[in-house]
C-alpha cells in the first residue's frame, strides 16, 4: 500500500486515485492494511452521519451541504452506503448518480460502498474508512446510510453528529421508529418543507422530542434542499454540535464504543468459522444441546 504522505499529497492536488486504491484495500482487508491503519494520524474532523427513511431527500441534502462547504473552500469526503447487488455484492452506485455535480470536483471525494448484507445500514469497514478520511486532509466527512429504517442506528456510534432526515408525510413512520430516532438523532432535519402540512408535522415532531427526551434535546431544522433553503442554519447547527461534542463526555463514550468494535472484530477474525460449523453439525444432534456451553470453547 502507498504511504499516508503520498495519499495526502494526492488529495491536496485533487487527485484521489491513491486514496481510492487505499479505500479498496482497507475494505477488502488486503495484506498490509492493518499496518497501514495503525500508521494513520487522524485530525479532529467532523464525521456527520445522515440517516432516515428512503425518499426523505438524504442525497439531495448532502448535495446541498457539499455546495455550502465548497463555497467556503473546504474539502469534503462522502461515504455513501448503497444497497448491495444480489449478484456481485457490489454497490448499486445510486448516490454517485444523484451527486453527479460533485463527482469530478477536486475538493470532493465520493465513494459508494456496498452494505453487503451488513445489518445496521452501514459497511463493515466504515470505522476504518472514516479514520482514513480524517487523516488525509478533508474538512468534513459525511456518511449516508442505506435508509432501511430503525436498524440503521449503528451510524450513531461512528458519527460525531447524526442527522435524521424526515419529510412532512413521515408521521406514521416516525411513530413506528420514534424510540430509535430519539436515541440517535442530534439534529432532526425536516426536508421538503414546502409541502402541505409541513408546519403541522414540525410541531408534532417537536412535541415528541419534548415527551421523549430528558436532556440535550435535538434541534429541528427545516429545509428545502432542492432550493438550498435552511442550509446555513443546518451548517451552523452541525458546527455547534461538533464543538460541544469535542469537549463533552459523549466523545469518550463514542471512542470506547469504537475501541470495542475493533476488539470484537479482531476476536472474530481469530475464530475459524469452518471449524465452528463442523463442530456444531455434530453437537446440535445431541439431546439437550446447550448453545452457551458449546460457544464457550471458542472464547
Amino acid at each position: 500500500m502507498k504511504s499516508v504522505a503520498e495519499i495526502i499529497a494526492g488529495v491536496s492536488k485533487g487527485n484521489f486515485l491513491l486514496l481510492a486504491k487505499a479505500v479498496s484495500e482497507v475494505e477488502n482487508k488486503t495484506e498490509g492494511a492493518e499496518i497501514f491503519l495503525q500508521s494513520l494520524a487522524p485530525k479532529t474532523v467532523p464525521i456527520i452521519g445522515i440517516t432516515g427513511p428512503p425518499g426523505a431527500g438524504k442525497s439531495t441534502l448532502i448535495n446541498a451541504l457539499i455546495g455550502h462547504w465548497i463555497n467556503q473552500a473546504k474539502k469534503v469526503a462522502v461515504l455513501s452506503v448503497d444497497p448491495s447487488s444480489p449478484f456481485h455484492q457490489g454497490a448499486i452506485l445510486g448516490d454517485r448518480i444523484r451527486m453527479k455535480d460533485w463527482y469530478l470536483h477536486p475538493n470532493v471525494y465520493i465513494r459508494s460502498l456496498a452494505a453487503r448484507g451488513h445489518l445496521g445500514g452501514m459497511n463493515r469497514a466504515m470505522l476504518s474508512l472514516t479514520t482514513l478520511m480524517q487523516s488525509v486532509g478533508f474538512d468534513y466527512i459525511l456518511i449516508e446510510t442505506v435508509g432501511v429504517g430503525q436498524s440503521e442506528v449503528e451510524v450513531a456510534s461512528l458519527a460525531d453528529t447524526t442527522l435524521v432526515v424526515l419529510v412532512p408525510e413521515a408521521g406514521d413512520e416516525v411513530q413506528m421508529m420514534k424510540s430509535g430516532l430519539m436515541e440517535i438523532a442530534n439534529i432532526f432535519v425536516v426536508n421538503k418543507c414546502d409541502r402541505p402540512n409541513a408546519q403541522t408535522f414540525v410541531h408534532h415532531l417537536k412535541q415528541m422530542i419534548v415527551e421523549n427526551t430528558q436532556a440535550d434535546a435535538p434541534q429541528v431544522i427545516e429545509t428545502i434542499a432542492t432550493e438550498k433553503e435552511g442550509l446555513l442554519e443546518l451548517a451552523q447547527a452541525i458546527e455547534a454540535h461538533h464543538q460541544g461534542m469535542a469537549i463533552g463526555e459523549n466523545k469518550k463514550e463514542m471512542l470506547l464504543t469504537k475501541v470495542m468494535q475493533l476488539v470484537v472484530a479482531q476476536k472474530m477474525n481469530q475464530v475459524d468459522m469452518a471449524q465452528v460449523k463442523t463442530k456444531l453439525d455434530l453437537a446440535c444432534r445431541e439431546a439437550n444441546f446447550n448453545i452457551f456451553k458449546f460457544a464457550q470453547q471458542f472464547y
